[in-house]
C-alpha cells in the first residue's frame, strides 16, 4: 500500500491533538500537505494549534468533544461528513492513565480511562476503517504504550487498556492486509509530554521509576510514528532502550517480573 496523498476533500483526524504527541503528529502531517481535523476536549489549545497550522496554508478544523461520550463520537463522524471531508488517516492518540492500586481508585475515573483508551479506539476504527477499505486507501495509527507488553501494578487499568490497543491493532493490520490500508500501533515508553504529571507523578518520581535514558522527546516519537505509518509498519517502539525493555518484559516470567515492577512503581511505595 501507499500512504494516502493530500487532497482538498480528505483529512487526517487526530484525537488528543491539543498537546504532546498528538499535536506533534498533526504538525508533521500538515507539513506534508495534509489537511487535519483536530479533536480533544480543550478547544482553546486546539484553536491555537489550528491557527499555527493555518499560517502555513493548511486546512485545520477544530472539533472539541469528550471522547468518553459515545454520542459525541458518533456526531464526530457525521460532522466530518457534513463538512465534505473524508478521513483517509485516523490517529487514535487520546488517552490518559490513572495511578495507584485499584482498591484505592476512583471508579468513575477508571471507567473514563477505559472509555477513552479502549472504547474510543474501537469505536472510531469501526466508524472510519470501512470507508478506507472500500476506497482501498487509508492509514490508522493507534497509540498504545510499552505498558502493553506486561501487566503493570500501580497502573493496572492503563496497562490493560494499552494491551488491548496493541492486540487490537495487530489483528486489524492482518485483517486489512492487501486492501490498500495500513494499521500501526505506536508503543512509546516514557515521553516528555507532561503525561506523568497529569497522572499524578512528580518529575522526580517519574525519572526514578524510569531512567532518563529511556525518555524520548515528543517530536521524535511523532516523527517515528508518521514514518512507520508511511511504511505500513504494524508496530513501532521509539528508542532502542524501550525496544529492548519491551522485548525483555514480554519474555520474562510474570512471577519474576511483577514483584520487581511493583517495587519500583512510585504509587505503590510507602
Amino acid at each position: 500500500m501507499s500512504f494516502p496523498a493530500p487532497a482538498p476533500d480528505r483529512t487526517c483526524l487526530v484525537t488528543g491533538a491539543s498537546s504532546g504527541i498528538g499535536a506533534d503528529i498533526a504538525r508533521l502531517l500538515a507539513a506534508k500537505g495534509h489537511g487535519v481535523t483536530l479533536v480533544a476536549r480543550r478547544e482553546d489549545r486546539l484553536r491555537t494549534l489550528a491557527d499555527e497550522l493555518a499560517e502555513t496554508g493548511i486546512r485545520a478544523e477544530v472539533m472539541a468533544l469528550d471522547l468518553t461520550d459515545e454520542e459525541a463520537r458518533s456526531d464526530l463522524r457525521s460532522e466530518v461528513a457534513a463538512r465534505g471531508l473524508t478521513v483517509d488517516v485516523l490517529v487514535n492518540n487520546a488517552g490518559f492513565s490513572t495511578m495507584g492500586p485499584v482498591h484505592t481508585s476512583d471508579p468513575a475515573r477508571e471507567v473514563a480511562m477505559i472509555r477513552t483508551d479502549v472504547e474510543a479506539v474501537a469505536h472510531l476504527c469501526s466508524a472510519f476503517l470501512p470507508g478506507m477499505v472500500q476506497r482501498r486507501c487509508g492509514a490508522v495509527l493507534n497509540v498504545a504504550s510499552t505498558a502493553a507488553f506486561q501487566p503493570l501494578p500501580g497502573q493496572a487499568g492503563y496497562g490493560a487498556c494499552k494491551a488491548f490497543v496493541l492486540s487490537y491493532s495487530r489483528a486489524l493490520a492482518q485483517e486489512v492486509k492487501g486492501k490498500g490500508v495500513s494499521v500501526t500501533a505506536l508503543c512509546p515508553g516514557p515521553v516528555e509530554t507532561g503525561f506523568a504529571e497529569a497522572a499524578g507523578l512528580s518529575e522526580d518520581q517519574a525519572t526514578d521509576a524510569l531512567p532518563k535514558f529511556m525518555w524520548v522527546a515528543s517530536a521524535s516519537v511523532a516523527a517515528q510514528a508518521v514514518a512507520a505509518m508511511e511504511k505500513g509498519r504494524a508496530v513501532v517502539i521509539p528508542g532502542t532502550p524501550n525496544r529492548i525493555a519491551a522485548g525483555l518484559a514480554h519474555l520474562t516470567p510474570r512471577a519474576l517480573l511483577l514483584p520487581v515492577l511493583a517495587s519500583r512503581h512510585p504509587s505503590l511505595k510507602d
